[in-house]
């Protein structure tokens, strides 16, 4: 096993639906007391294998993309390779330090501060820490929360939570980093630092990536190797891309969305707010859409166009939501675009929806339509071209998004 740095075999994880935890002296006395006043019978228990039957060998230095959709079992894999939870059957074998970010502060005391959560991990990690405070500036001001380095953690938002776990992971050198899709809640700058320091650390410093994303271009292109997971089991191993176009390949063939649905997915929109952004350079408008979603699992973008000239001037983005995130009700998405520096004239708004990393499935023409009448910054550029298409650009966006239920704060 010289060069193999993970290998499983045989393993299987099973879940019972409906068991009452009794692994903890406070669970049982509870659960028991519980049951005294309880009139129901004994609650149905139900199994579930979220893996069965994997066998699989990665080698050092590889950069292995595991995708499938919730519930394929992805996160559990991860779990059990990273020691949190124990399989149900088979092993595995691993060769070096693992370091893990699966959930948002998963490996964090909340009471203790960001220093002291820098030297416990490193010392989990079974560094020195000579070692760590060599490395403490670096990751520090990779985090960014120079500010709040000594405040317990419990009082950090979830991208502060987000940036030190990964600063800490990524920059105590473990033969085997492991990340699932937290990364969705940092900010886009502090995301492209992220990508960054997961390609120096796969490519450069020939390390163990595991990399679990919706996202099938960071995939393409972050990784070498490619899983694809579904109903627990491992469906294919090959090359990234092979790996995206199985999976591509796979929802296609399962998916019951059709650009023809009778109940279109989105069942609203109206533009909210059309601001001036004029305090700060870049100049320019903020654009708040507001849309009604009737279910999950899917990615809205937009295209904007200038009316007049038919043509596309730039491709405002995506966000992906999902019934983990807003949960099963009625959904409502907020989005705010810009500031972007529009010229003079009427504009519409083209929202399309995909099944993430798959296929795009609906397109709304021209579902919102607004004027600028009023020029905020520079007006020197070339002549816009009526018959060409200018290209693509990622715009500044905030995302917000809850059920029917759950009004935002």
């Amino acid at each position: 096993m010289s060069d193999i740095a993970i290998k499983i075999e045989n393993l299987s994880k099973k879940y019972v639906i409906g068991a009452k935890d009794n692994r903890f002296l406070y669970e049982r006395i509870s659960n028991s007391f519980k049951s005294l006043f309880s009139r129901n019978r004994k609650q149905q228990e139900t199994e579930f294998w979220a893996l069965r039957d994997i066998n699989l060998e990665i080698k050092q230095g590889d950069v292995v993309g595991i995708i499938g959709k919730n519930g394929a079992g992805k996160s559990t894999l991860l779990k059990i390779i990273s020691r949190i939870t124990q399989p149900t059957t088979g092993k595995v074998t691993i060769k070096g330090k693992v370091a893990s970010i699966l959930e948002v502060g998963t490996g964090m005391n909340r009471e203790l501060t960001g220093r002291e959560n820098i030297f416990i991990n490193g010392a989990i990690l079974g560094m020195k820490q000579a070692e760590i405070r060599r490395k403490f500036d670096e990751i520090v001001a990779f985090s960014g929360v120079e500010k709040f380095i000594d405040t317990p953690i419990k009082h950090y938002s979830s991208g502060m939570y987000v940036r030190l776990a990964f600063a800490i992971a990524a920059h105590l050198e473990p033969d085997i980093l492991i990340i699932d899709e937290v990364l969705a809640v940092g900010d886009t700058e502090f995301q492209k630092k992220c990508l960054g320091k997961m390609e120096d650390v796969a490519k450069n410093q020939g390390r163990t990536v595991l990399f679990v994303s919706h996202n099938m271009t960071l995939i393409s292109q972050l990784c070498k190797t490619g899983l694809v997971l579904s109903n627990g089991k491992l469906v294919f191993s090959g090359t990234a891309n092979e790996a995206v176009e199985t999976y591509t390949r796979i929802n296609e063939k399962s998916s019951t969305y059709s650009p023809n649905q009778k109940n279109r997915i989105i069942q609203k929109a109206r533009l909210v707010e059309i601001q001036e952004h004029t305090s700060s350079h870049p100049v320019g408008y903020i654009i708040t859409l507001e849309f009604e979603i009737q279910t999950s699992e899917i990615q809205i973008g937009f295209d904007i166009f200038l009316k007049h000239y038919g043509s596309i001037f730039a491709f405002a983005g995506s966000a992906y939501f999902s019934e983990e995130r807003i949960g099963q009700h009625t959904k409502k998405v907020i989005c705010s675009l810009g500031p972007i520096n529009l010229a003079i004239g009427t504009y519409s708004i083209d929202v399309k929806i995909c099944i993430p990393g798959v296929r795009w499935i609906e397109d709304y023409e021209h579902i919102l339509e607004f004027e600028i009448h009023k020029q905020l910054g520079s007006t020197t550029g070339f002549a816009l071209d009526a018959h060409r298409q200018l290209g693509y650009m990622i715009l500044p966006q905030i995302w917000q998004a809850y059920s029917e239920e759950v009004q935002p704060s």
